[in-house]
């Protein structure tokens, strides 16, 4: 206590300049253990200073290993974490929308516009309404709705018209009819996106969960390839995502030969040749983790709700809480039996004698 003693007397004493086992200078040791003994304060010699160059650490291993400050990635090349693989990403299309929604609703309120009859239903304290979607059961109609109006923000809203020649709806048309120049000049609006993937979603048997799953591989080119959805290349776009969705999440036997039925002009070659391109510029990477799912969920329904879309709901009846009573006391139970097999335990070896189950209380 009250003693100070410094070990710095020589370069090689510190011990972040290279020291080695078994290679401590004995003076050193010797001028140390004197100074700790008579209460005294050990002080370097006024020795000519070291360069570090003059330092010689070839004799040494691993003095040559890089810092792990070094090793860091600096902070203005971290890269973003990207919203169709993180969970806590936001996501891409909500940021599209809202200039439009902010526009809208600064519209109405200077030109006084009455919103009219409201038709949209709030829950009381004696009655709760409820649509018929949910996150493991989505309303396949209202998902597509929301996901094609994701879409629409996507195309209106775009940075730049950044794309890639097997999109490109001009070099490889989805019909034989000439299409003239001025239909790439002009946003597609948003019934004629629905009425398209509404088409296509029927022929490759999409479910809602698969129209939610699109959306994310749609995002997912986008910030992979780094390219832009437009006029020139949506319909392409949208029928590739629609096809992997299909295909992965829904795990269906789809062929692309039953989707070149719809569109008859478009051969088995070119969309295999998209899926491929579609693929690779993905990096393979087709898992979408279900808290993301979810997050696009959510955000989709937040979307409809911004924009009005009429949602069809319902009040609670005594029948169907129950039923929902049920389906989330199943959830639980399966979820309860997954973390049961999932769980690791350990014994010690000197007290082995079988593994025995006991009740772990949460708090």
């Amino acid at each position: 206590m009250g003693n100070s003693l410094s070990c710095c007397l020589s370069p090689n004493a510190c011990p972040k300049s290279g020291r080695r086992r078994g290679s401590a200078d004995p003076d050193c040791e010797s001028e140390v253990y004197k100074a700790a003994a008579g209460n005294a304060v050990a002080v370097a010699p006024a020795a000519a200073t070291v360069e570090p160059a003059e330092l010689d650490f070839a004799g040494g291993e691993g003095h040559h290993l890089q810092h792990i400050s070094d090793r860091e990635m600096p902070e203005d090349l971290a890269l973003e974490p990207n919203p169709s693989d993180h969970p806590r990403a936001s996501t891409i299309f909500p940021s599209k929308s809202q200039t439009d929604v902010r526009e809208k609703r600064r519209s109405n309120h200077f030109n006084h516009v009455s919103p009219g009859q409201l038709t949209k239903k709030y829950s009381s304290c004696s009655t709760i309404f409820l649509d018929d979607s949910t996150v493991s059961q989505p309303n396949l109609r209202t998902t597509v709705k929301c996901m094609t109006l994701a879409i629409y923000y996507h195309i209106k809203n775009r940075d730049a018209d950044r794309s890639l020649d097997i999109f490109d709806e001009r070099l490889h048309p989805l019909t034989r009819e000439k299409i003239p120049e001025e239909y790439f000049e002009h946003d597609p609006e948003h019934k004629f996106i629905y009425r398209f993937v509404h088409t296509l979603s029927s022929a490759a048997q999409l479910t809602a969960e698969g129209a939610v799953v699109t959306l994310v591989y749609l995002e997912r080119l986008l910030t992979y390839a780094e390219i832009d959805i437009c006029p020139t290349n949506w319909k392409r776009i949208v029928l590739g995502a629609i096809l992997l969705a299909s295909k992965f999440w829904d795990d269906r036997a789809v062929w692309n030969v039953d989707d070149c039925q719809i569109l008859k002009d478009v051969t088995v070659e070119d969309m295999n040749e998209m899926e491929r391109h579609f693929l690779e510029l993905l990096q393979f990477n087709i898992n979408v983790p279900f808290s993301v799912y979810a997050k696009y969920y959510f955000d989709l329904r937040s979307l409809a709700d911004d924009n009005n879309l009429n949602v069809l709901v319902t009040p609670l009846s005594k029948e169907r809480a129950q039923n929902l009573e049920a389906i989330s006391r199943l959830c639980d139970d399966k979820y309860k039996d997954v973390c049961r097999a999932a769980m690791r335990r350990s014994v010690s070896a000197d007290n082995f004698i079988g593994i025995r189950r006991s009740n772990a209380i949460l708090s």
